[in-house]
């Protein structure tokens, strides 16, 4: 400030500026650790008040409401959450780090659960250099590097991925597929994690759907996958064993699934009915 540098006191400098003398003794005091400048201080006057404004908008109810509806109810993310917002052109306006800083400060948590625990699902286990596949091998018809283009850049409808959620040890499962561009889930309940009965699942689930690629893991569970080729007339392919990313669309899905059908749960508790009302809401969620 010119007149600090002069060597005005505080006084003069609040009497030229029309302010108090104590609203320019807190902007030195504020300022004290560095040289004072009008623009610095604006600057941090800025910075501070829109962190805080940020801070303040979940405290508000319209957006508590909303966030706590979409995040924990409908299973949204924060990403989903902002964009429909941005999208529909609502009067809330919210960015997705805000949500997070507000998940993440316990703002929505339920008594002792988290929920943070939400955002992120557990992966299947790592294996180390030395580990050795125990699970049978089988014979692929086509690697993942050969996949269509339009697979890999989500431009064209029909190519799916494909996995299951398990329940309890040696009991039913739940076959699972996704398609890649809508985000489409497709799941039904089997009897067994069996080759026969993932691929007669299949040919019923898919049977009237676009057809262009299926991504598997290497299972053995899709040991039968040239009887769907024959009978649907669409190819597999395959990646590189206990790369779970490369299905990293099913992946997420088989995640928000888990939410429901617990590990180490008997499938067999849960209805066609109720499995299907799982999935018709995740199926509501944005993409």
């Amino acid at each position: 400030m010119i007149l600090l540098a002069q060597g005005k006191k505080q006084a003069e400098i609040a009497k030229a500026l029309g302010r108090s003398s104590s609203t320019i003794s807190r902007e030195l005091k504020r300022h004290a650790l560095e040289s004072y400048s009008a623009t610095n201080a604006q600057n941090s006057y800025l910075k501070h008040r829109q962190n805080s404004k940020a801070q303040r908008k979940l405290e508000q109810p319209e957006y508590f409401n909303l966030v706590q509806e979409k995040f924990l109810t409908e299973n949204w993310s924060p990403e989903q959450i902002s964009a429909r917002l941005k999208l529909e052109k609502s009067e809330l306006s919210i960015s997705y780090s805000t949500i997070y800083r507000g998940i993440y400060s316990g703002l929505f948590d339920i008594g002792e659960r988290k929920a943070s625990r939400k955002l992120r699902h557990k992966g299947k286990t790592r294996h180390t250099k030395n580990h050795h596949e125990k699970r049978g091998k089988i014979q692929i018809s086509n690697h993942l590097n050969d996949r269509p283009i339009s697979a890999q850049n989500r431009s064209r409808f029909g190519h799916w991925e494909a996995d299951t959620v398990l329940g309890k040890a040696g009991g039913a499962c739940l076959l699972t597929l996704t398609e890649r561009k809508s985000r489409f889930e497709l799941v039904k309940k089997i009897p067994a994690k069996k080759a026969e009965a993932v691929q007669k699942a299949m040919i019923e689930l898919l049977d009237s759907h676009i057809l262009r690629s299926i991504t598997p893991d290497r299972g053995k569970e899709f040991a039968q996958h040239r009887l769907v080729t024959e009978a649907l007339g669409v190819e597999f392919y395959f990646p590189e064993p206990h790369q779970p990313w490369t299905r990293g669309t099913n992946e997420n899905t088989n995640g928000l699934l888990r939410e429901y059908f617990p590990k180490h749960q008997d499938i067999n508790q849960w209805s066609e009915v109720d499995i299907q009302q799982v999935i018709n809401k995740l199926n509501l969620r944005p993409t």
